[in-house]
């Protein structure tokens, strides 16, 4: 079978861009506290659905409560936070900082389903959970089919009674 794939010139010079974006940027903060508490980052966040509710786990760690911030507008949930760097002074000690501190920034555009007005933030064990409800017109329904258009005999009408033209079985 052949393959063919459509040429595209400038292909790898975008990719070696980004790679030297990438080699300059970590060389860069190498080595620098400033730039430790200056740099973005972003906390990793699971989404999952289920039939009454869209939500969120986002992973901020060593984030005050008070640090965070969760604002819904025109359809975007966006989750900012800071992480602050403790600032230690020891000058015989070897130290090496891998933790990313500094502010970040996490925007998701919410789909028609969710109702706004009730959404709920959690904070727990460095976890923040965010669930937004979903509307009760997007709530999954389920509905009974009738077989031949008659109804089941073990249905009975508003009165109790049985409805017309069904007879028991003896």
């Amino acid at each position: 079978m052949t393959l063919i794939t459509r040429f595209d010139p400038f292909r790898e010079f975008v990719t070696l861009q980004d790679r030297m974006n990438r080699l300059l940027r970590d060389s860069r903060s190498e080595g620098q506290e400033d730039a430790l508490t200056t740099a973005g980052f972003a906390p990793p966040v699971d989404v999952y659905e289920d039939e009454h509710n869209v939500t969120l786990k986002i992973e901020v760690p060593g984030i005050d409560e008070k640090d965070i911030d969760v604002r819904i507008e025109n359809n975007t949930l966006t989750v900012h936070g800071e992480r602050k760097f403790e600032k230690e002074e020891k000058e015989e000690n070897y130290r090496r900082v891998e933790r990313q501190y500094g502010t970040f920034t996490r925007t998701f555009t919410l789909p028609n389903t969710v109702d706004q007005e009730s959404v709920q933030a959690d904070y727990d064990k460095g976890v923040l959970k965010v669930k937004l409800a979903k509307k009760q017109e997007a709530k999954p329904k389920q509905i009974k089919v009738n077989v031949g258009g008659q109804k089941p005999a073990s249905e009975k009408t508003l009165e109790g009674k049985e409805p017309k033209g069904v007879t028991k079985a003896a």
